[in-house]
């Protein structure tokens, strides 16, 4: 089974909390929008802390380092095709258009032999938690519900 974990970034504004979301890079993610976007997240293997793994996730796919102290376990989801993901909460703040996110070698098209250099990240976007909920592979949408419990405590 593949494990994935990752950092949900929150800010609280005047009309409620907004999330932090990035949208994958890559030729194949290029023109879908809702239901494509995440967070910022990568795998980790059995040897792995996953959140030592979702802190340096978080960095490479954004360029920002975030501390552990403040982090909020926010548990696991199941995606659709079997991933599994954890996750976990923190406040703060950056500025979604100035993401440096790491690159990836690429075949494309496949099966053409031509290799491309493209962001693991192409974009990154503050959205409240209903257009967020929209944004988010749909399983992901528990860790909405999640931190909107964990903000109402």
């Amino acid at each position: 089974m593949t494990r994935s974990a990752g950092i949900l970034l929150y800010r609280l504004g005047n009309d409620g909390p907004e999330v932090l979301l990035v949208h994958p890079g890559g030729p194949f993610w290029a023109r879908k929008d809702a239901g494509a976007w995440s967070i910022p997240k990568g795998e980790y293997g059995d040897d792995e802390d996953p959140q030592a793994c979702a802190l340096r996730e978080f960095e490479e796919e954004t360029g920002t380092a975030l501390s552990p102290a403040a982090l909020a376990d926010l548990g696991s989801i199941r995606q659709k095709g079997g991933k599994e993901v954890t996750a976990w909460a923190v406040e703060g703040d950056l500025d979604a258009d100035a993401i440096v996110s790491n690159t990836f070698e690429l075949e494309w098209p496949p099966r053409s032999g031509r290799m491309q250099t493209v962001p693991e990240v192409d974009r990154a976007g503050w959205f409240g938690l209903e257009e967020a909920r929209e944004k988010l592979n749909p399983a992901q949408g528990a860790f909405l519900d999640r931190l909107s419990e964990l903000l109402d405590a």
